[in-house]
């Protein structure tokens, strides 16, 4: 541990950053491919089924948003504690975000299959989609536990600078639910209950494979010994939690607002922005994977006080992670009518799938900043201002738009909400993490 901590704290940024991001832009990629994917093989039954997957979205959304909150959570504090060669209090933090996310995740599951189909409704089914969102709602309900508790151990593992651990458990279970699709979905007749079930098992197999490598090496062992609810212990997981709590649950919320007020277009503008869904999360794939490479460093060093070196690995972060997205724009906008051709072959999904995905392009670049403004925020312990930021996008911008530009503009309100949103999230951003960096340059730290 002692070497890992000297490897965190004096290793060349522009070295150590990409060793660090690289298997998790690739943990990223891999998941992201396995999420279109299942939007891919669904796309083959029918329009109501395509759509299906991106109305279930928002419950991944909100499953993804308990994992990342017990997972980022302990893992802030973890890196922290690590950087400060405390492995005794890391442990205990490590177990418990483990075990509350088991125990949180089977709570989900019960009162999901309970309201299976009220909730179902809610989250914007129409009456010709909802079918096919309880049968595909109900089998990833059952694997609530294991998707948030393999959340927490992916973001742990990263945490403590074992990336490539997380790598391992993330990849094998994406390989697996993308040979599952097919499998389940046509070959043995289960239509989109075949997608769901090859999501659960791959995740199950994750889930195992995450829990071993987390008793290999030097890595934190979860043990239910060192599991024990103190109330530092809970402030200390809200501290760095709530941040992606906030993100992650805001995400499902503008999920559910942008299924709520497309479907007073057709099912045709339901399912084509949930294939800009997925495409754009696969594109954001490679931000989220740099800056899960950024976070550790952040939190190890900004934890040995060597403030110096945050600074560095921000501004080395965004300058790299710009140039990627502007590349990345330019290919989304000039291939946005033939990506969105890959999933459906409805002209009408089609047209509004590629004109959502091109105004989405317009502002991609800007999560640069953004984003990595949030990760390090949430990593050095601000929890104000990483909450503000976190909820900002989905929440403080997006809802509001959403509301407002389809009843003034109709459809092209649904393509424009999130880019507008981006913008004013960026100008949010951008002053924020400059007074932050500004607060470590002269040596001190706010407590927000």
């Amino acid at each position: 541990m002692h070497d890992k901590f000297l490897h965190m704290t004096e290793t060349p940024i522009p070295k150590l950053i990409p060793e660090m991001a690289a298997p998790t832009i690739l943990s990223m990629l891999v998941t992201s491919f396995y999420n279109m994917a299942d939007t891919f093989f669904v796309g083959r039954i029918n329009t109501q089924a395509t759509a299906a997957v991106g109305v279930v979205f928002s419950v991944m959304a909100i499953l993804q948003a308990l994992g990342f909150f017990f997972g980022h959570g302990s893992g802030n504090y973890i890196s922290r504690r690590l950087g400060a060669e405390d492995v005794e209090n890391a442990s205990r933090m490590a177990a418990s975000g483990f075990f509350l996310a088991l125990i949180s995740g089977a709570a989900v599951a019960a009162i999901g299959l309970a309201l299976l189909e009220p909730i179902a409704l809610a989250l914007g089914s129409t009456p010709t989609i909802l079918p096919y969102t309880c049968d595909y709602l109900r089998i990833i309900l059952l694997g609530a536990p294991f998707i948030m508790a393999s959340f927490v151990m992916n973001n742990q593992l990263r945490y403590q600078g074992s990336a490539s651990y997380a790598m391992v458990g993330i990849v094998a279970g994406a390989a697996l639910n993308i040979a599952l699709d097919p499998l389940l979905i046509f070959h043995f007749g289960m239509g989109i209950a075949g997608a769901a079930a090859a999501t659960v098992i791959s995740q199950i197999v994750s889930f195992c494979i995450l829990l071993w490598m987390c008793a290999s090496g030097s890595n934190l062992r979860l043990s239910p010994r060192n599991f024990h609810l103190r109330a530092g212990d809970l402030l200390e997981m809200l501290r760095g939690g709530f941040p992606s709590l906030c993100r992650q649950g805001l995400a499902s919320v503008a999920a559910i607002a942008l299924n709520v007020m497309a479907g007073a277009f057709g099912d045709a503008a339901i399912a084509g922005m949930s294939i800009v869904a997925r495409v754009t999360m696969f594109a954001n794939s490679v931000l989220i994977g740099w800056g899960q490479g950024f976070q550790p460093v952040c939190g190890f060093n900004y934890g040995a006080k060597k403030f110096a070196r945050v600074r560095e690995a921000f501004y080395f972060c965004v300058k790299t992670a710009a140039v990627v997205l502007v590349a990345i724009a330019i290919a989304g906008w000039a291939a946005a009518p033939f990506i969105a051709a890959q999933f459906r072959d409805d002209p009408e999904v089609i047209a509004v799938a590629a004109a959502a995905l091109r105004c989405q392009c317009l502002t991609l670049p800007l999560g640069a900043w953004s984003v990595l403004t949030n990760m390090a925020l949430q990593s050095i312990g601000k929890p104000v201002r990483a909450s503000v930021t976190a909820a900002s996008r989905q929440g403080l911008f997006f809802l509001p738009v959403i509301a407002v530009l389809p009843k003034a503009i109709g459809l092209d309100g649904i393509l424009y909400s999130q880019p507008v949103a981006d913008l004013f999230s960026f100008l949010l951003a951008l002053p924020l993490m400059l007074s932050t960096l500004r607060e470590m340059g002269d040596g001190g730290s706010a407590d927000a």
